[in-house]
């Protein structure tokens, strides 16, 4: 299960891919400015991972308006994120976790999905100006979205 609220976040440094180039992501850049969301989902291309980043994207204001970045993860490469984000208009950063080590440091990796082999699973994550989790979710299965109400009540909270 995905890690406990009141955990240090564990800081990462993931790749996305951007019109200049592979840049890095890492946490610790983005809680220094505020309040983090941190959102993994098991794989670009799919249909409920489409919903929730078009659904983020279209809402990103109000996140904004909380003093909260949101950053999107999952093992796709960041080309195929690239792609994926483009095709779609999705508006946040999308880092790889292609070698699955920040889905394992959130324990939210799921050994076998589908079939396919390991992916990270739905799951939502609130980081303070700390870098501590103020919530944490893993959705029962990948066809379910967060508690996206209970994420925005956290972030009230800490406003």
């Amino acid at each position: 299960m995905a890690i406990p609220v009141g955990t240090k976040a564990p800081d990462f440094s993931l790749k996305t891919k951007t019109a200049e180039g592979l840049q890095d992501i890492r946490l610790s850049d983005y809680v220094s400015k505020g309040n983090t969301l941190l959102l993994f989902f098991p794989l670009a291309f799919t249909g409920v991972c489409t919903k929730e980043m078009c659904d983020i994207t279209s809402g990103l204001k109000a996140y904004q308006d909380m003093n909260t970045q949101v950053i999107a993860i999952s093992v796709d490469s960041p080309f195929a994120q690239e792609a994926w984000a483009q095709k779609e208009n999705i508006g946040i950063p999308l880092a790889s976790d292609l070698n699955k080590e920040t889905s394992k440091a959130y324990d939210v990796l799921l050994p076998d999905l589908v079939g396919i082999g390991a992916a990270a699973a739905r799951a939502a994550f609130v980081i303070d100006r700390t870098g501590v989790v103020r919530y944490s979710e893993q959705t029962p299965t990948p066809l379910e979205l967060p508690s996206f109400d209970a994420i925005k009540a956290t972030l009230t909270q800490l406003a």
